[in-house]
């Protein structure tokens, strides 16, 4: 399930699981927080009601986002100002979107991989490949116009 979330004057589509960058928000890493704002929310082609959809995310960290610089400049009256700034930035996970929570991928994967190996596999990989026969270097050309010239 996917939701359109308004923060910080800008709007974001997302999913369980998704990372995003968003303006400052209140609260340190680890927190739990729900964004209120849901302006759109579905499944595939199909939509939900927005109102009715609550759209969770957990606090990575407090960051500040790249530098801006600022550079003014009024021709031929000598004035130049270079300033930069960087602002604050919230990295959220989202956790929760309506109903729908994010798994953790990594874990199950390894899981089924280790089942479904079996020993032939294994001493498969253990076995080392063998090349089929030397590749020759292929003959020059410089020979060949010796040879020519000789004759």
């Amino acid at each position: 399930m996917f939701a359109v979330v308004r923060t910080g004057g800008k709007q974001y589509r997302v999913a369980a699981g998704d990372k995003i960058a968003v303006e400052k928000l209140a609260g340190e890493a680890g927190e739990t927080i729900t964004l209120g704002d849901v302006l759109l929310a579905g499944e595939g082609d199909k939509l939900a009601d927005a109102a009715k959809t609550v759209v969770s995310a957990e606090i990575i960290a407090q960051a500040k986002s790249e530098k801006v610089l600022v550079f003014k400049k009024r021709r031929r009256h000598n004035y130049r100002r270079k300033n930069g700034h960087r602002q604050q930035m919230t990295l959220l996970r989202i956790t929760a979107v309506g109903d729908s929570k994010a798994e953790k991928k990594a874990a199950p994967k390894k899981e089924a991989a280790k089942a479904d190996e079996t020993p032939k596999a294994e001493a498969k990989k253990a076995a080392p490949k063998k090349d089929a026969a030397p590749k020759k270097a292929p003959a020059k050309k410089a020979d060949a116009k010796k040879t020519e010239a000789k004759k």
